[in-house]
């Protein structure tokens, strides 16, 4: 069942937010006009008049608001017009974000939310996990859970694929590097740990699809483009890019070791987290794109494609 939807509003139009926007245009009820669409953005000053262009000439309306100098009744009446909110802005937002949003969202009683929860399965990995964000992410799914009044919609999408090809993750590297003959690749925890990733731009499709989708209503939905272990990852880089791999195993007590050293870096805590083999990785077979029969990027084609091939 389709749901009927009068307007929706996306926050933010980062990475993801934009790619969340481009799966909205495709949806009949938004391309068929029966549906609104408008995006919350920082004021002028501090965001991309050239993203700002190229979503105006997609026919989206724009609004503009400081999010981060607004507590949540402001924000609560910003959202009250909408049927339904999409939140698109991450970590990156500052600690306290998530909450204030979704306390937003519940008191203006909109009728779909979407949180920022595109991530790993925060609930699997519980508290503790050297990641005090994540803890965070507990809190909204609490406040979920307790009301009854907001539709709500979790989409648990493991990493972006696109940040496990990060330098700064430290978990693959030169392969990129158009120069390099090798390419390194590391295992947090151990080599049978690993990740489930999910393209962005599949994240986009698929967040859309489940916004208009009757069936999925007060649940997390999980996607995957593809669920593997640090082995399996190395020998995709190999077989992909043709260059020999140099595997690495980065265990639980040094990347311990190496947080201490800088306790406050996020990448570190991500490291920490992931190596626990915990809420990081799922059966493909039971995603949303799977048992829709979606089909979205794997590993190997999307490397293919970042690289050229």
């Amino acid at each position: 069942m389709t749901l009927p939807l009068s307007s929706v509003l996306v926050l933010g139009a980062g990475e993801l937010g934009l790619s969340v926007l481009q799966g909205l245009l495709s949806q009949p009820s938004i391309a068929q006009k029966q549906t609104t669409l408008s995006v919350l953005l920082r004021p002028e000053s501090t965001s991309s008049s050239k993203d700002a262009s190229q979503i105006q000439s997609w026919g989206i309306t724009i609004i503009r608001h400081d999010i981060s100098s607004l507590n949540p009744d402001s924000l609560a009446r910003i959202l009250k017009p909408y049927d339904a909110v999409i939140s698109c802005l991450g970590f990156a937002a500052g600690p306290g974000t998530q909450l204030k949003i979704t306390q937003a969202a519940l008191a203006a009683g909109v009728k779909r939310f979407f949180p920022w929860q595109f991530g790993v399965d925060y609930d699997a990995i519980g508290r503790g996990s050297g990641q005090t964000l994540f803890d965070e992410q507990l809190q909204v799914r609490k406040l979920l859970r307790e009301q009854s009044e907001v539709d709500w919609v979790i989409v648990s999408t493991g990493v972006f694929m696109s940040f496990v090809f990060e330098e700064s993750f430290g978990l693959v590297l030169g392969v990129k590097d158009l120069q390099a003959d090798a390419v390194y690749v590391r295992g947090l925890g151990s080599w049978e740990n690993g990740l489930t990733v999910t393209a962005v731009e599949d994240i986009g499709r698929l967040t859309a699809m489940a916004l208009f989708d009757g069936s999925v209503r007060q649940q997390v939905v999980h996607t995957a483009g593809e669920s593997f272990t640090y082995e399996e990852l190395a020998a995709v880089v190999g077989r992909v890019s043709g260059k020999t791999v140099h595997k690495e195993l980065w265990d639980r007590r040094h990347l311990m070791e190496d947080l201490n050293v800088e306790p406050d870096d996020t990448i570190r805590k991500y490291r920490v987290a992931f190596a626990s083999g915990k809420g990081v990785k799922w059966d493909k077979a039971t995603s949303y794109n799977e048992t829709k029969g979606i089909a979205v990027a794997s590993l190997s084609s999307w490397l293919a494609s970042t690289l050229g091939q």
